[in-house]
């Protein structure tokens, strides 16, 4: 009682507006946490904390703290808790430990040497795996000048829901993070299987969100150099041309044509392509012509072509890549 009296009379004189912060669940009753919570002011005495928080569904009242704690339902924690436990490993490794009276760090233990011998036979059978479906997808090798009633379709396996990997990026992540790592990874299973997603097949069947959301995930993973093979990038279709001129950057950074089409999914020879055209609207714009000029000549659009210069103008490049581009102005002018 005593020691009581002295943790309150010490949390009296130290409250302040900083927040302390009790584990959920900790104690298994009121009085157990308020103690902890007591024990707690105390050693931050030193840092002037002087007002708490009471994580969890705990509640008490004292008289001499009246309306002077906020108290938060923190089921965050629970939340996680559930979801991890709907998982297959989970699941198995439950019932090791109910079936065989095993201890959790034995069960982890059969359950990996359960993958080191199954994951050969996992990873090659037909049967689709939780999370995953079967969709229809454009081929790859339609052109994008034939209409969607003539496209050959691809049947892809897409995997909307890793399980536990998927939950710990949204943990780190959040939303946003969580759905642009599914969107990364649908559109390169359905490259694998020949196929090409596009943004209104992402946005009003995959993932169910907007199409303006899919652009500015699509926008925002451009801009860490990371370039989805969707049917508008791979066949060139649509106003996009921000991942033109990430094939370019590559180049004029000194990578090869082989490197620049594993990393931006193009093919060696669309790269070289756009490299070509590159090379043209540098020549022309050297010897003073106009960007609609350039634009008519070179057969691309204004935009393009303004890209390309500015990131010509901007970028630092590497000495080889300047003195080709150098000696093929001066044998053009």
């Amino acid at each position: 009682m005593l020691q009581t009296h002295y943790h309150t009379q010490t949390a009296l004189r130290i409250l302040s507006p900083s927040p302390i912060f009790v584990p959920y669940g900790k104690g298994g009753n009121s009085k157990s946490s308020l103690t902890y919570f007591l024990d707690l002011l105390i050693m931050r005495e030193a840092e002037g904390a002087e007002k708490a928080c009471l994580l969890g569904s705990l509640s008490f009242t004292h008289p001499n703290f009246p309306n002077r704690f906020i108290m938060v339902n923190n089921s965050s924690l629970q939340k996680w808790e559930r979801l991890s436990q709907k998982q297959l490993d989970t699941q198995f490794v439950n019932a090791l430990q109910k079936g065989m009276n095993c201890s959790m760090f034995e069960a982890m233990a059969i359950k990996n040497v359960v993958y080191q011998v199954y994951q050969p036979f996992f990873d090659n059978s037909g049967t689709m795996k939780p999370g995953q479906i079967i969709f229809e997808v454009v081929g790859i090798e339609n052109s994008p000048k034939r209409h969607l009633s003539e496209c050959k379709m691809v049947s892809a396996i897409l995997t909307l829901d890793a399980g536990s990997s998927d939950l710990d990026i949204k943990k780190q992540q959040g939303v946003i993070g969580l759905r642009r790592h599914r969107l990364q990874r649908i559109a390169n299973e359905a490259l694998q299987q020949g196929g090409l997603l596009t943004v209104e097949d992402i946005a009003n069947r995959l993932l169910n969100c907007g199409e303006r959301t899919v652009c500015r995930d699509i926008k925002a993973l451009k801009d860490q150099d990371i370039v989805l093979p969707l049917r508008s990038t791979i066949k060139d279709m649509g106003k996009s041309i921000t991942h033109r001129t990430l094939i370019i950057k590559h180049w004029l950074l000194g990578l090869e044509y082989s490197e620049i089409a594993r990393r931006t999914n193009h093919s060696v020879e669309s790269v070289a392509n756009y490299v070509d055209k590159f090379k043209r609207v540098i020549c022309l714009a050297k010897s003073n012509h106009e960007i609609n000029t350039i634009s008519f000549l070179v057969k691309v659009s204004p935009a393009l072509a303004g890209e390309y210069y500015n990131l010509y103008k901007k970028l630092q490049i590497v000495q080889y890549r300047k003195d080709e581009l150098d000696d093929l102005v001066k044998k053009n002018s």
